[in-house]
This record gives structure tokens, C-alpha cells and sequence, in this order.
């Protein structure tokens, strides 16, 4: 189907899937790391404090995925993601009270849990479960108002920050969610149920079964895949956590910065539908070892930049992973492990990548305290995605010998 076609014909689910993916948005470090500065002062944090103090929220809310994900199994999208964003909702308007002491814990886990969490996980399982045939394409329209978001939220709020109090830009935060509830609510009137569609979608994984999340678990691929799925919200986390050091570092201006962010979101928005693309003409199994290692590139050039004008290029090297990040994992595991325990399986790799990013803020903030900026961190990160790379390649050669003979022919 041509693709305007394929857009006019589902657009109600897709736009539902693009505007759950930006609504995210409010829980996303990019985000959040926006009023860094505001929260570490309000509540007399360093660095190392503030860092550790995320990265424990957001393992907390890591954990509870492991049960909150799976509910894409068994609640309609229009239910579960209208309770999922009223309650993002609410953790804006506790942020907007400039919380300090247990509150301001409570703050971040919300904005983690059910931003992060599970309006990602809410959007990602419905994409890849409704569309079979165009599942690459799916998530990629979806995908999109992650890119949007990315632009438009830090560069918009760090500009509002001139005209109006910190904690008055966390009310417009709920107020806008709260504005978007009606919207999804009308996009998803005539959706059908999780179970019907799995029935009517059938789509299994290696060995032509649907696998289970404890099945998956003792699979070796999984743990294969793992390094390189984790690699990029770990470190990319770390990258925007960081910014207002990172400009220090440089000596740039925190908005200089931040105005590079859009050739980062326009590098991402291109690798998207590239990679939703290719993932339909040729399958995830191709795609999976490689889609990491411009991220590996980024990293070594990164700290050898001084000038914002060279900082902008770099920026579009980083979004090539990040754009394949938001399609083609999301691919994988339907292609590799089925399509009913999707919500199940997702849920443990959404946990898996929500720690990753709590241990990025948490391992950066503690090497910069003791003296290593993030720029000196940088080469250990490159190193990083050459080894993933490297392990996801060897092992995926073998197992997909074992996909279903329709989709052997594309890996």
C-alpha cells in the first residue's frame, strides 16, 4: 500500500500512537533535566546527589514495569492510555508545588513510571500489534512525536523559563496532557480489544510459536541483545542529564546547546521512517547489529568538538541510533518472539531500558564529581557500542535460522 495511502486508511490509531509518544515527553530526561538546576538548588543537591537520586527513582519505577507493562496484555489502549496519561497528569501538578524532602522522590518516580514507562510501552505495544505487514512503517508515524517532542519541549520550555517561573511551566505541562485525555479518548472509539486483535493478527517467533516472557528469558539471545538495547537510553540519557554541564564544560551557553538538539531530532525523524522501511522490506535480523554503531561514532567524536557549529553535525550522527532505537528493537521482538505475549515481553526490555537510564545520570554524575567531565567519559562509551555490536552479530546469525520460512527469506 502506498504510504499516503496507508496513512489516510489508519489514521485515527496512528496519530493516537504519535501523540502518546510526544505526550511521553514530560517524563523523558530531556525533559526533566530542563529545571536541573532549579531542583538541585531548591533541594541543595550536587551533582553526584541529584544523579543518584534520579537514577533510584527511576530503578524503582524500572521494577514496577515488570508487573505495569504486561496490563498492555489484557486492557484496550483507550482505557489503559487515558489512566496512564491523567495520572502523568498529576505528577506534573506535584512538580509544579516545587517538591522537596520524600515528595520530590515521589515526583520523579511518577514522571518516570508513567511517563518513561508506560505511555512508551502503551504506544510501542499497540503499533506493533495492530499492524503486521506494515509494522516498520507503524512505528515509525508513532515514533515521530518522540522526535517532535524532543525539539519542541526543551527548546520551547528553556525559552519559557524567561517568561515565567519554573514551576509554573510544570502546570502547562499537566494542562496540555490534560487537554490531549479528550483526544485519544475520541482517536480510540472504535478499537477493538488486545485479544481480538492478536487472534486476527497471528504473527509467531522462532521456531513458528509465540513465545512467553520466562521462555524468552532463558533464551541466549535475549542476553545477546541485551547490551546493545540498553547501550543507547544508558548513554544518550547520560548525554542530555548532563547538558548543563556539558556546556559549562565547553563554554557554551545552555541554549546555544540545546538549539543543536534539532539536528539530533531531524538525523532521528530520517533514520525512523528509513528504518521502518527497511525493517519491512528486510527484517530486523539484518538491521539489529549495526543500527548502534553510529551512536559508538558520536561518542569519539564528541569530546573533540569546541565549536557549537561542529557540535550540530555531531548531533545529526547521534540521531541516526536514536531514530532506529524507537522502530527496529520494537520490531524485533515481535518478529523473533510473536506478537501474543508481546506486552509481557516488552514490559521486561521496557524495564531493562528504563534502569539503563537511571544508571546513566547515576554513573555520570559520579565520574564528574570526582573530576572526569562527560566529554573524558565519552571514548568508554564508543567502546561500548563496538562490543555490543560485535556479540548481537555472532548470535544473531544463528537464530535466525529459526524464524518462520516467510520472514527467513527477508533476514
Amino acid at each position: 500500500m502506498p504510504f499516503l495511502s496507508f496513512l489516510r486508511a489508519n489514521a485515527p490509531f496512528l496519530f493516537a500512537g504519535f501523540l502518546l509518544s510526544f505526550l511521553s515527553g514530560f517524563g523523558q530526561t530531556y525533559f526533566i533535566s530542563v529545571f536541573a538546576a532549579e531542583i538541585r538548588a531548591l533541594n541543595g543537591l550536587g551533582h553526584g546527589e541529584w544523579g543518584a537520586l534520579y537514577a533510584a527513582c527511576t530503578m524503582a519505577s524500572a521494577f514496577v514495569m515488570l508487573w505495569s507493562g504486561a496490563l498492555t496484555d489484557r486492557f484496550r489502549v483507550r482505557h489503559l492510555g487515558s489512566a496512564v496519561l491523567a495520572l502523568l497528569a498529576l505528577a506534573c501538578l506535584l512538580m509544579a508545588t516545587g517538591p522537596t524532602g520524600w515528595l520530590l522522590p515521589l515526583g520523579i518516580f511518577a514522571l518516570r513510571l508513567f511517563g518513561q514507562g508506560m505511555v512508551v510501552q502503551t504506544a510501542g505495544v499497540a503499533m506493533a500489534r495492530w499492524f503486521v505487514a506494515s509494522r516498520g512503517r507503524a512505528l515509525a508515524v508513532a515514533a515521530l512525536g518522540f522526535s517532535v517532542g524532543e525539539v519542541v519541549m526543551p527548546l520551547g520550555f528553556v525559552w519559557l523559563k524567561s517568561l515565567l517561573h519554573w514551576q509554573g511551566l510544570w502546570l502547562v505541562a499537566a494542562l496540555i496532557i490534560a487537554a490531549s485525555l479528550p483526544v485519544i479518548w475520541r482517536l480510540l472509539r472504535l478499537e477493538r480489544t488486545p485479544q481480538s486483535i492478536a487472534a486476527e493478527n497471528d504473527a509467531p517467533g522462532m521456531g513458528n510459536r509465540h513465545w512467553t516472557r520466562g521462555q524468552m528469558l532463558r533464551h541466549p539471545l535475549f542476553w545477546c541483545v541485551l547490551p546493545a538495547l540498553i547501550g543507547p537510553p544508558c548513554f544518550i540519557t547520560a548525554f542530555f542529564f548532563q547538558q548543563v554541564h556539558l556546556a559549562e564544560v565547553k563554554g557554551w551557553s545552555h541554549l546555544g546547546l540545546v538549539a543543536t538538539f534539532p539536528a539530533y531530532t531531524a538525523a532521528s525523524v530520517t533514520a525512523m521512517f528509513a528504518g521502518g522501511w527497511a525493517l519491512d522490506r528486510w527484517g530486523t535480523a539484518r538491521l539489529m547489529p549495526v543500527y548502534v554503531l553510529p551512536l559508538g561514532l558520536f561518542f569519539m567524536l564528541f569530546p573533540m568538538i569546541d565549536s557549537l557549529s561542529l557540535a550540530a553535525p555531531a548531533m545529526l550522527i547521534m540521531g541516526l541510533t536514536s531514530g532506529a532505537q524507537t522502530t527496529i528493537p520494537m520490531a524485533f521482538w515481535a518478529e523473533f518472539y510473536g506478537t501474543r505475549h508481546l506486552g509481557a515481553i516488552r514490559a521486561t526490555v521496557a524495564s531493562a531500558m528504563v534502569l539503563a537510564t537511571a544508571i546513566g545520570p547515576a554513573l555520570s554524575g559520579l565520574l564528574i564529581d570526582r573530576g572526569h567531565s562527560l566529554p573524558d567519559q565519552m571514548p568508554a562509551y564508543a567502546g561500548w557500542f563496538v562490543l555490543a555490536a560485535a556479540l548481537l552479530f555472532w548470535r544473531i546469525r544463528s537464530d535466525r535460522a529459526a524464524l518462520p520460512a516467510r520472514r527467513q527469506a527477508r533476514a
